[in-house]
């Protein structure tokens, strides 16, 4: 039941950027799925890193105000350990959208800290990096 859990979280999180065919993104949603104080890091080309809401305010605005439409990203492949209550993944992603009128395409790869909590599994924290 974990593998299935985890599973659905990290489609969650994906799919809260997702503003395709008009539709609003829902990046509020990761902080449903990220424990308080979770640790978010973008590892290049730029070492950054986020609280929660540094991470989804910027990403809120850019989906929202008409720069960045048609927007997705998904999972191409996954490797996923559970052990007890945490559980780790690492896994190459894609992503499309239009960004100021110029459709665009990348990728990259994700790695994500699970937790079970009383609440269920969350994202204890994850990082990533964007192909060049």
């Amino acid at each position: 039941m974990s593998k299935i859990e985890v599973d659905a979280i990290t489609a969650e999180f994906f799919g809260a950027f997702d503003n395709r065919g008009g539709k609003a993104a829902d990046v509020a949603r990761i902080r449903r799925l990220v424990i308080p104080g979770g640790v978010i890091v973008l590892t290049g080309p730029k070492y950054t890193v986020y609280t929660v809401d540094e991470f989804i305010e910027p990403r809120e605005r850019l989906l929202a105000d008409g720069r960045l439409v048609e927007f997705s990203e998904w999972e191409t492949s996954e490797r996923t350990e559970i052990a007890g209550d945490i559980a780790s993944r690492f896994g190459e992603y894609r992503k499309a959208g239009v960004l100021d009128g110029e459709p665009f395409e990348g990728g990259g790869t994700k790695t994500f800290q699970f937790i079970r909590t009383p609440e269920g599994w969350r994202i204890a924290a994850f990082s990533w990096y964007d192909q060049p």
